[in-house]
């Protein structure tokens, strides 16, 4: 089980590369964690046949460990959609009656159900690769926290305890943590990871001989700083821009509060010649080459985020001088005409006015992958005319067209021929993920085709295996402990 001292530490990164790690020595590898809080998530097959979302760390970490992704492998996950409320995701599927109930009584209905996810993984697989959330420490939130130590007592888990030496304060917080932990929680602690290290190795000693004499607990790797590993960040809207071409194309990503799927613009991010920039004001757009409105959670608050900052006036400035906009779901129902809201799922709002389109909100979320074909794209987007990529549709709206317009095209359809997409001069609008995923498009637009998952995935365990103490990944394999 990977842990962290505090949320961003460096988890999700860590168990991607040991899922490959592990895999590649041979044995049946899983992973898990048992609530997530993220507006990343992937569609996968569910219970029963029907499909399902889960937290998009554990579908990579799913690819990694050469598993297919199902919804046991994060059977909780929590889509905040204010500071106060999030949905829940239980198995997949959403469920409004414990979105209801306060927390701490939540969790304690939520705890058996990813228990007997944990259960039934460990008893199908040769090894599982947990992640915890946040601290394991926060002790304010002890007796409802089940995703860190009350799933590692279960599991029996060999636990690593990971902090980020950039940030500052690394040993404190390793020793803290492991303090503030109960003694037969900190029997469980295994190895600490120093991650994210730069600058002059030889300042580190006497740090990790003095950790081990306070804990017993050995510092079993330091991972150098490598911001090109080719994984998204769980909060990497917060990372600062990326790409230092002046020179290139500019690219501003507009980053409402409840963004989503923010996971999906990893390869553009790292495709050379192209900078991509937060966008949170006005003056981050102006300029700008390409605008993108990416998902969000929850759109009519997104939408009046966009009002009160003034972005809606510099998107509309862009579009009058004809430069590309991309709306991607939520980004999409953004760029229509109006929200409607019968059923109380996200709330009704006045669209930005750029498409012709209305969304409804159903009570029901649409779950599906599938493959989506472009014709009759024009302007900046005709060199993706006649392509197809796969990708998925997660999304309670339902968007149509409010009236015929010559100038608006229906130019992407999901497999079943149903329209999912409309451009009107350079704005276009999809109701699906995956486009900056898929090489055809990235190579027809930008020149750039992302590497392979499975170089990532290999490049991350070798990344791992190097340095790692040597032996201390097939010790945590071979730990037995009494839980």
């Amino acid at each position: 089980m990977v842990l962290g001292t505090t949320s961003g530490a460096g988890k999700s990164w860590l168990a991607t590369a040991l899922c490959r790690y592990y895999a590649r020595i041979g044995l049946k590898v899983v992973p898990f964690k048992a609530q997530n809080m993220s507006n990343n998530a992937r569609v996968v097959p569910g219970a029963g046949g029907e499909m399902g979302e889960i937290g998009s760390a554990q579908y990579l970490q799913a690819l990694a460990a050469r598993a297919s992704p199902e919804v046991r492998m994060n059977p909780v996950l929590l889509k905040p959609e204010r500071d106060t409320a999030s949905q829940v995701v239980v198995l997949g599927r959403v469920r409004p009656d414990l979105a209801a109930i306060p927390w701490r009584e939540r969790s304690a209905k939520l705890w058996p159900l990813a228990r007997d996810a944990l259960r039934a993984l460990m008893a199908e697989a040769d090894l599982v690769v947990i992640e915890g959330a946040g601290s394991p420490a926060e002790i304010n939130l002890r007796e409802a926290d089940y995703v860190n130590m009350r799933t590692a007592r279960e599991a029996g888990a060999a636990c690593l305890l990971v902090t980020d030496i950039d940030r500052g304060g690394a040993f404190a917080h390793l020793w803290g943590t492991h303090q503030l932990l109960p003694p037969e929680e900190r029997a469980l602690i295994r190895g600490f990871v120093l991650n994210r290290f730069r600058g002059d190795a030889a300042l580190l000693p006497p740090g990790p001989e003095e950790l081990l004499r306070l804990t017993g607990v050995p510092t079993m790797a330091v991972l150098p700083l490598w911001l090109g590993h080719g994984l998204p960040e769980e909060d990497g809207v917060f990372e600062a821009d990326s790409g230092s071409d002046l020179l290139g194309l500019r690219v501003a990503v507009v980053a409402y509060p409840r963004i989503s799927n923010l996971d999906e613009l990893q390869p553009l991010r790292q495709c050379p010649g192209v900078r991509v920039r937060w966008a949170r004001s006005a003056s981050e757009i102006d300029g700008a080459d390409w605008v993108i409105l990416p998902g969000s959670k929850h759109t009519s608050g997104d939408r009046d985020w966009l009002r009160r900052r003034g972005l809606d006036d510099a998107i509309a400035r862009h579009a009058r001088a004809g430069k590309p906009i991309l709306g991607i779901c939520g980004g999409m129902q953004l760029l229509g005409e109006r929200l409607v809201d019968p059923y109380g799922v996200d709330g009704d709002e006045v669209g930005l006015g750029l498409l012709p389109l209305a969304t409804r909100f159903e009570r029901d979320k649409l779950l599906r992958r599938t493959q989506i074909h472009l014709e009759g794209t024009a302007g900046a987007f005709s060199p993706v005319a006649g392509l197809r990529f796969d990708g998925y549709e997660i999304r309670h709206g339902r968007t149509e067209l409010t009236a015929p317009d010559e100038e608006v095209v229906a130019v992407a359809r999901n497999d079943e021929g149903e329209p999912i997409g409309w451009q009107r001069g350079n704005v276009l609008g999809l109701s699906a993920h995956g486009l900056f995923e898929s090489p055809g498009p990235m190579r027809a637009l930008f020149g750039h085709v992302p590497s392979p998952l499975d170089e990532v995935f290999d490049g991350l365990a070798d990344f791992v295996g190097r340095h790692f103490a040597p032996g201390a990944l097939l010790s945590l394999t071979r730990a037995t402990i009494d839980a």
